[in-house]
């Protein structure tokens, strides 16, 4: 994953000349897509047409430049009308609003994340206030030149760190997996048997009643993040059956049921399921 600043002004190398063809002038963004498809390129022997690479050309995007097989993998832009449309688009994403389809303007798009393999556009960093979220690029409607248009629940689905952008789930899954370190622990709690004084024992059991409040805590989390939401395949519970079917808009009670099945099957649905 890149950020757009890092791609901006690489220089560009053809690995069978080994010779710099160029540097990255600036991403080509299809709004259609949400991608790269193509990278501009400054040149001081090319000044009267516009030059580019297309993304699907681009061997790498390293620290220190981007690669090419060769320099055949430059195009004129003019040639190719599509290309010089999205560039006369001009999307940048970069310092554009944000506002959700019913109008509530949200902040402003401080900078955006890019997948190296596939050029497609991962998600955004959003300045919110006084703070800053990320948005995974599945909340977008529309990147528009001075606006982009998200998803109405937008702001239940900010993201603390642009990490979760290139690991998508990850933060339920983090969720689950303090919920499952939880309750192995108040089970060991409970088999401790052992006791050399009497304070202990009180003081034991104050730790396990304070362990499951955590870990109640927790769930009611995954409830709070999970209710409403579609469920995008069967979910089976540890023998094999459905536990829960594919279409399923989920419940307190739906969610309650995979809680209690384990935290394998509450991760299964934390990452299959859909706004």
């Amino acid at each position: 994953m890149k950020k757009s600043v890092q791609i901006v002004g690489l220089p560009i190398i053809s690995i069978i000349d080994g010779q710099e063809v160029g540097k990255v002038k600036s991403l080509v963004i299809n709004p259609e897509k949400g991608s790269i498809d193509f990278l501009t390129i400054e040149h001081e022997d090319w000044q009267v047409s516009v030059k580019a690479i297309p993304f699907k050309k681009v061997v790498g995007i390293g620290e220190y430049a981007v690669t090419v097989e060769s320099e055949s993998a430059v195009i004129d832009l003019n040639e190719i009308p599509i290309a010089n449309q999205l560039v006369n688009k001009k999307i940048k994403i970069t310092s554009t609003r944000v506002m959700t389809r019913k109008g509530e303007l949200l902040g402003e798009v401080l900078e955006y994340y890019v997948d190296e393999d596939t050029g497609n556009i991962l998600g955004t960093l959003l300045k919110i206030q006084n703070k800053e979220v990320a948005l995974a690029s599945n909340m977008v409607l529309t990147y528009g030149k001075d606006i982009v248009i998200v998803k109405e629940d937008s702001s239940s689905h900010f993201l603390e760190s642009v990490e979760y952008l290139e690991k998508p789930g990850a933060k339920n899954s983090s969720i689950n997996a303090e919920v499952e370190e939880k309750v192995t622990q108040t089970k060991t709690d409970k088999k401790l048997e052992f006791k050399t004084d009497p304070f202990d024992d009180v003081q034991l059991h104050t730790e396990v009643d304070k362990d499951q409040d955590e870990v109640e805590a927790l769930k009611q989390r995954q409830i709070e993040i999970l209710k409403g939401k579609m469920v995008m395949k069967d979910i089976l519970n540890k023998d094999g059956e459905v536990l829960i079917s594919e279409g399923t808009i989920l419940s307190s009670d739906h969610i309650t049921k995979a809680q209690e099945e384990g935290p394998s099957v509450v991760v299964e649905l934390s990452m299959n399921v859909e706004a």
